[in-house]
């Protein structure tokens, strides 16, 4: 068994997502997802073989260029590669915050609490609903985080049942619309639409929601197809 990764893309600029958003991150994009979300925004990203070879050592050492001590393991599907669970406690053994987004389609590894996940469940509108490993939401630690991404009422009526239904008001939850102009995967999907971040809001506020409001701030702030940002 080789202990070498196959990665994607590895850049520092600013978190976009979870209750991290606008700080200084840098992210290690693995390759390699057993999912064909219909949202999915980075679909090159979706197959093993397209990444580069790294080592542990090589990918540390990149970071480690960067001036920040925030760091996300992402995808793709990080836990697809199994050595993805021996960077991440080397990254923490060397002092960084290190975050790990993940799609549920694993079972979560136990981790030091140096270690967030931020759990991505998949609502009917991803395609990839019984996918999931839903007894990972039993693992969730406090400091965790867990997304929804929403595309209509219906999935936003859903999400809530899911929330009350696993008590993860424990952990960190956020609501995240589907962004407009995305390409589906595979088709020319309604999903394309995307949901207005002023109807999600419009929601919430009307029903006192505890969870936040997530938009993706990179893609305001750049173009939406950018890379590397």
């Amino acid at each position: 068994m080789t202990n070498k990764l196959r990665v994607s893309e590895i850049y520092c600029s600013v978190q976009g997502e979870s209750t991290h958003a606008g700080r200084v991150c840098t992210f290690v994009r693995l390759a390699g997802c057993p999912l064909r979300c219909r949202y999915c925004d980075t679909p090159y990203a979706l197959t093993v073989r397209d990444g580069e070879p790294y080592s542990q050592a090589q990918i540390i050492q990149e970071v480690q260029q960067f001036p920040t001590h925030l760091v996300e393991i992402t995808g793709g599907e990080p836990l697809m590669q199994r050595a993805a669970i021996g960077l991440m406690h080397q990254l923490a053994e060397l002092g960084f915050e290190v975050l790990v987004e993940t799609s549920g389609a694993y079972e979560l590894p136990e981790v030091s609490d140096s270690i967030t996940w931020i759990l991505d469940v998949k609502g009917p509108c991803s395609g990839e609903m019984d996918r999931m490993v839903w007894n990972n939401l039993a693992q969730l630690r406090p400091h965790d985080e867990v997304k929804f991404v929403i595309h209509n009422r219906d999935e936003y009526s859903w999400a809530l049942e899911q929330v009350a239904k696993y008590g993860l008001e424990s952990c960190k939850v956020l609501f995240s619309p589907v962004q407009p102009n995305f390409e589906a995967i595979g088709n020319n999907s309604p999903l394309n639409e995307g949901l207005s971040p002023a109807q999600l809001a419009e929601w919430m506020v009307s029903d006192g929601v505890s969870a936040r409001l997530q938009l993706q701030q990179h893609k305001w702030i750049w173009e939406p197809k950018a890379r590397g940002v």
